[in-house]
C-alpha cells in the first residue's frame, strides 16, 4: 500500500513542483511585496499596511477599476451564458454535417487573443470599421466606440461574445446528456417545446450553468489583454481608454507594477481582487445549493 502511495505522488510529481514554482511560490512572494515597497530594483522595505490603506483610502482609480470591471462582468458573463446555451440548442440538432459547425462556433475561442483583439480594433474602426460600414447600410451612424468613454465598454462586451464558443461546447455535452425518455415523457403529458426546456432541460443543465457562470466570472474580472491592446494600454501614461472608460482592474495593476514599478502596491491591489474573486465564487457556490440538480442516473 505504502509503494502505491509513493508511486502515485512519483506520477503527480511534475504537476507538484509546477504547482510549487510557478504558483504557489510567486503567490507566498506576492502577498510578502504586498506589505513592501518595492520597485524591483532595490531590496524591498517593510511598509506594513500602507498599501492597503492606500488602496482602500487614498486611491480613487482602484475604486473607478473595480467599477469598469464590475460592469464589463454584469454586462458579459450573463449574455454569454445565454448566446452559448442558444447556440448548444441550435447544434444540438441531428442535421447533417453538424459537426462543421460545431468546429466553426467553437474556433474563435482558441483563437490569440492578441489577433482578435487586432482584428476587432478594424472592426470598431469608426471610420471604416466593418460595423459602422453596416450601420450606415440601413441609415444609422454609428458610435466612436473604443473612442468613446460612453461605447468603450459596450464594445469590449461585444468583442467577448466572440469567444463563447468554450461555453458552448460545454453546455452542448451538458444537452447531450438530457435522458429522452424524460422529455418525451414530458410531451406525452402535454408539456410544449418550451415547457419542456424549461421545466426538464435546463434543471438538468444547471450543473454546466454553474460552471460557466463562475468560470465566466473568474475570466472576465481578469480581463486583461484586449483591453490592453484595444483601449491604449500598450502607451505608458494611458490609464486604461478615455476617461478611464476601459481602465479594468487588471490592467490598473499591470500598470502599477510593471510601467510605475510599483510592485509593492500592485500586489496588494492582486490579493484584494483575489479576495473579491473568492468571495463571489463562494456567494455562487452558495445560492446555487437548492438551485442546481445534479442527476443520480446511472
Amino acid at each position: 500500500m505504502k509503494g502505491e502511495v509513493l508511486k502515485g505522488y512519483g506520477f503527480i510529481l511534475p504537476w507538484l513542483l509546477g504547482f510549487i514554482l510557478l504558483t504557489a511560490g510567486p503567490m507566498a512572494y506576492s502577498l510578502y511585496l504586498s506589505f513592501t515597497a518595492s520597485n524591483l530594483l532595490s531590496p524591498p522595505q517593510w511598509v506594513g499596511l500602507e498599501n492597503f490603506q492606500r488602496m482602500l483610502f487614498e486611491d480613487p482609480l482602484f475604486y473607478r477599476s473595480l467599477l469598469n470591471t464590475a460592469i464589463y462582468a454584469g454586462l458579459s458573463v450573463p449574455l454569454g451564458l445565454i448566446l452559448s446555451i442558444g447556440l448548444a440548442l441550435l447544434l444540438n440538432a441531428p442535421v447533417r454535417g453538424i459537426g462543421f459547425f460545431r468546429t466553426l462556433f467553437f474556433f474563435p475561442s482558441v483563437t490569440n487573443m492578441v489577433a482578435v483583439a487586432v482584428l476587432w480594433m478594424w472592426i470598431f474602426n469608426p471610420e471604416f470599421g466593418l460595423l459602422n460600414a453596416g450601420l450606415r447600410m440601413i441609415g444609422i451612424e454609428g458610435p466612436f466606440w473604443l473612442q468613446s468613454d460612453v461605447w468603450a465598454k459596450p464594445a469590449l462586451v461585444l468583442m467577448s461574445l466572440w469567444t463563447v464558443g468554450g461555453q458552448m461546447i460545454i453546455f452542448l455535452a451538458a444537452l447531450q446528456g438530457v435522458p429522452s425518455d424524460m422529455l418525451e415523457a414530458a410531451a406525452l403529458d402535454g408539456a410544449g417545446r418550451r415547457r419542456r426546456f424549461f421545466a426538464v432541460t435546463l434543471p438538468l443543465i444547471s450543473p454546466a450553468i454553474l460552471f460557466n457562470l463562475i468560470m465566466g466570472m473568474i475570466g472576465a474580472f481578469q480581463v486583461f489583454t484586449q483591453v490592453f491592446v484595444m483601449t491604449g494600454g500598450v502607451q505608458p501614461g494611458s490609464e486604461g481608454g478615455p476617461n478611464n472608460a476601459t481602465l479594468f482592474i487588471v490592467l490598473y495593476i499591470y500598470k502599477k507594477a510593471f510601467q510605475e514599478f510599483d510592485m509593492g502596491y500592485a500586489s496588494a491591489m492582486s490579493w484584494a481582487l483575489f479576495v473579491i474573486i473568492l468571495a463571489m465564487t463562494s456567494l455562487a457556490w452558495r445560492l446555487s445549493r437548492h438551485r442546481v440538480h445534479y442527476s443520480s442516473r446511472t
